[in-house]
């Protein structure tokens, strides 16, 4: 089951790559000063994925004008993260949740993702927000079964001006 609005938001490590290489982002550290928005994507360089990052990428600022940081997350390693963003323009701080544990936690797995076209793999993450408050607790919960179908942006900057 997913996480509902009213829970406390689980904590996690995952890793960025930084600057100077990989670093640990813990969401309790980032908890406090910001709300923040987890964005979790089945998987790097597919369309829909890299559609959702390019606009929130291209809107970043309408975030921080809301008091929100946003953090992408999907189950690719660091650096194909990294080779994602760069190739095209995604500016949003990603988040490798290589082994599933984050989403696992928040209720975003499929038990097999898109078996009808050949894609059983397990654990991968569906298409989910989660909005936090700088207390660490959920505002905003959104999992979609389709991996097509993406978050309602504007449900989530009406929350996000709600507690601001």
């Amino acid at each position: 089951m997913s996480i509902q609005v009213g829970d406390q938001a689980p904590d996690f490590s995952l890793v960025a790559l930084g600057a100077s290489g990989p670093e640990v982002v813990k969401l309790s550290d980032e908890i406090g000063e910001q709300n923040i928005l987890l964005l979790f994507v089945p998987m790097a360089f597919t369309g829909v994925c890299t559609q959702q990052f390019c606009e929130i990428s291209g809107g970043l600022s309408a975030y921080s004008d809301l008091n929100c940081k946003v953090f992408g997350i999907s189950g690719d390693n660091p650096f194909a993260q990294a080779a994602w963003a760069e190739k095209e323009g995604i500016t949003l701080k990603l988040l490798s949740d290589y082994d599933h544990k984050a989403a696992e936690a928040y209720g975003t797995t499929y038990e097999q993702f898109l078996p009808e076209k050949n894609l059983i793999m397990g654990g991968v993450s569906k298409r989910s927000a989660f909005l936090i408050d700088k207390a660490g607790v959920i505002q905003y919960a959104q999992v979609n079964d389709s991996p097509g179908d993406l978050p309602d942006s504007e449900a989530i900057k009406a929350k996000l001006a709600e507690l601001a």
